[in-house]
This record gives structure tokens, C-alpha cells and sequence, in this order.
């Protein structure tokens, strides 16, 4: 059975993507700790992060070090916090976080009824920050 994660990057499951390339994604989580919170995802399920394929690996902290500048341009955070943790949906992914206090970094302060607005904003200003920077993998709105 096809993972959560997978269902959105096959688009049986709407997401708000910033990022698409043959190997990964990046889209916003629907449950963000801060505003701009992104997820970055391998389109191969593997459950653990630690079990990727080096290259992939790499090409997934590429694209969230490429994410992390435009968040950085676009949310002014005093830095964009990254955690891999995996145990909320058995496909890896990276958490980039833009935050101003650590406190941010918790999950139990989620936000589970975000504005829709909100996150289309957000996803707009990162895919134009993407584009401006010339990223190649920024993805369709």
C-alpha cells in the first residue's frame, strides 16, 4: 500500500508543492510548526532515512539546503531548523523548519487548522524565491 507521502506526490492527495524533480519533493506540511514550514521527500518509499542510497540522500539535503535559502530570504527566521524524525509517516522526509525561538521545534505546537490562504502565500513566496535564485527543480504552482 502506497505510503501517505506517496499518494501526494501522485496527486491522489492535493499538496502545495514548492519543489518536484525525479528524485524528490518538497511540499508544505498541513500541519506546520511555523509558517513555511516545508517538507522535503524522496519519491522512492523508504521508511528510514538512514536506509537511502547515499546519492539520494545527498540529493535530499541538496534540495532542502536549496528550500532553506529561499526560506530564509522569504521568512527572515533567525535561522531554518532541519529535523528528520519519521515516526509520523514510514516514508523518510526532512523537516525544514523557519523559526525564531527554539520552542518552534516542538512538535506539540503544531498548527493542525492552518489558513489555507496562509499556506497557498507561503508556497507562492517559495516557489518565486526559488525561481529568482534559479532553481531547477521548482515546481508548478
Amino acid at each position: 500500500m502506497a505510503t501517505l507521502f506517496t499518494r501526494i506526490i501522485e496527486g491522489e492527495i492535493p499538496g502545495r508543492f514548492v519543489w518536484r524533480d525525479e528524485r524528490a519533493v518538497a511540499f508544505l506540511t498541513i500541519a506546520p510548526l511555523a509558517p513555511g514550514h516545508v517538507l522535503v521527500v524522496p519519491i522512492e518509499e523508504v521508511d528510514h532515512w538512514i536506509d537511502l542510497e547515499p546519492d539520494l540522500l545527498a540529493h535530499v539535503m541538496e534540495v532542502a539546503r536549496t528550500i532553506g535559502r529561499a526560506q530564509q530570504e522569504v521568512f527572515r527566521p533567525t535561522k531554518v531548523g532541519v529535523m528528520v524524525v519519521g515516526e509520523e509517516v514510514p516514508h523518510a522526509h526532512v523537516h525544514l523548519v523557519p523559526f525564531t525561538g527554539l520552542d518552534q521545534l516542538d512538535f506539540a505546537h503544531a498548527d493542525h487548522d492552518p489558513d489555507p490562504a496562509a499556506l497557498d502565500d507561503a508556497a507562492a513566496r517559495l516557489r518565486d524565491a526559488l525561481r529568482a535564485a534559479g532553481a531547477p527543480g521548482v515546481a508548478d504552482a
